[in-house]
């Protein structure tokens, strides 16, 4: 081990010493002053951020190849790290209004984001799956940590069963694609299917199609593609509401980088072989996340079903990545929407968890009613998060789903483009009636006022209007990351 795989991996490293030594400093902070364990956890995610910036623009490889930093991986980077800010800052006053503010909390964030990074600059699957498991386990225990409320333990163990079967299908397919080429190294992949021409390689077309069919499958449970999406309405309705936002932004950005470093690294032969599979993997998302939506009279479940909605919105960018003229674009589309959705939904959350009660009630879509009398901002950021969502002038929803269409008719794939608008029109309907609610219907809704909170929604209703008149330089900075994958 050198001092340059040590650099490499540096923001990793900060956070995961970062969370250790939180435990221990957190046994000495009284039970009543635990937000100086999230100010710390703060402390730690700036200082890993500021590494990630100071590290933009470099391309080294460590531990044999294993992980990579380049633009790619400083971009995800980047989103990781200040969704991890966004985590704390929506956490904080809420932990305490609903008694559960406990020092492990914040420590099992910085775990969580340890593996997201690693993640994002995993060049080998064996990297890939130790990653996502410990991206994956602190999460299933912070979907179980209001206990003990029945609602959260449940949505603990859902998670963790079915994640834990998801993996089984990631780590199944590492082994078959290990047995088509002879290595788990995406670089070693792509090199034995190249090689394959010569005579005395190993290569298997049959195999490496099933290993990859098969953490696809794992991954889509990840980013809650349909049919893989069951877990979502009940995890994120029974999780505590700062854990359920997190997990919306962070976990879902986690499986799609690792999706897009493993396909369009190690696997470009088989997009033509996926591409039916990916076409009907994404119309099916956006259709069953954006109809069942309409049903919903809880905030939460018809967030869980709008979040799975925007995974097939996202998988249009897998699709037209078969075809090579548009590829760069299509990943370029994909990473630009990950930001747009991370900036829109930690807003909607915040505003979910300002309504929230101690109870848990106040999770109805009626119990919006008279909001925009009672507090007339929160409403309208309210009302900016639902129209990005639906991808309405002026909002940065409007942009990325722009990108996105464009690409899919560039690339070929009008049909889906137009299931993409449909769908975006349905969701028109869900959304603005969150909107509806708020201005026509009379209601004397209880709202938390914590600095933290209302900054966080405050904050991300600017930059959802702002960056929709500059998208340029976003999604410049996005092509620039999608070049290293090239």
């Amino acid at each position: 081990m050198t001092r340059s795989d040590l650099y490499t991996i540096l923001p990793t490293i900060l956070l995961v010493a970062w969370a250790c030594l939180l435990l221990l400093v957190d046994l000495y902070i009284p039970k009543g002053r635990k937000s100086w364990t999230a100010l710390l956890a703060a402390v730690g995610l700036a200082a890993a951020l500021g590494v990630t910036l100071a590290q933009a623009g470099l391309d080294l490889s460590a531990f044999g190849g294993m992980v990579v930093l380049d633009g790619f991986s400083s971009f995800l980077n980047v989103l990781f790290l200040v969704s991890g800010l966004g985590a704390i800052a929506i956490a904080y006053g809420y932990l305490k209004r609903m008694g559960l503010e406990r020092g492990e909390y914040y420590t099992l964030i910085l775990f969580s984001l340890s593996g997201m990074l690693l993640m994002s600059q995993a060049a080998d699957l064996i990297i890939v799956f130790l990653s996502l498991e410990l991206l994956s386990i602190p999460l299933y225990v912070l979907s179980a940590f209001a206990r003990p409320r029945i609602e959260s333990e449940e949505a603990g163990i859902k998670y963790f069963l079915l994640g834990a079967f998801a993996t089984g299908f990631v780590v199944y397919g590492i082994a078959l694609v290990f047995g088509a080429t002879g290595s788990t190294s995406l670089s070693g992949i792509i090199s034995a299917v190249n090689l394959s021409a010569f005579p005395g390689g190993v290569y298997s077309p049959l195999l490496l199609t099933i290993g990859a069919a098969l953490i696809l499958v794992g991954f889509g449970f990840k980013v809650a593609a349909v049919p893989f999406h069951m877990w979502t309405p009940d995890v994120y309705q029974g999780a505590p509401t700062s854990v359920t936002g997190f997990m919306a932004v962070g976990a879902k950005a986690a499986g799609f980088a690792a999706l897009l470093r493993i396909f369009v690294t190690a696997l470009p032969s088989l997009n033509l072989d996926l591409v039916p599979v990916l076409w009907g993997l994404a119309a099916l998302t956006m259709v069953v996340g954006n109809v069942i939506a309409i049903s919903q009279t809880n905030i939460k479940r018809l967030l869980a079903y709008s979040s799975i909605a925007h995974a097939g919105y996202i998988l249009m960018a897998f699709v037209s990545f078969g075809n090579p003229k548009v590829a760069p674009d299509a990943v370029a589309s994909a990473l630009f929407y990950l930001v747009t959705y991370a900036v829109t939904s930690f807003g909607a959350w915040a505003v979910v968890i300002a309504l929230e009660k101690l109870d848990g009630k106040g999770l109805e879509i009626d119990d919006f009613a008279g909001l925009g009398r009672k507090r007339p901002l929160l409403a309208a950021a309210m009302t900016i998060f639902m129209l990005s969502l639906t991808g309405m002038p002026p909002t940065l929803g409007l942009v990325g789903k722009f990108y996105l269409f464009r690409t899919a008719i560039e690339g070929g794939f009008i049909g889906l483009a137009i299931i993409g608008v449909l769908t975006s029109l349905i969701s028109a309907y869900y959304y603005l009636r969150v909107v509806v609610t708020m201005y026509m219907r009379d209601g004397d809704p209880e709202t938390a006022r914590e600095p933290w909170l209302d900054f966080t929604w405050a904050l991300s209703a600017v930059a959802t209007v702002v960056l929709s008149f500059l998208p340029a330089a976003l999604f410049t900075w996005a092509s620039g990351a999608v070049l290293h994958l090239f």
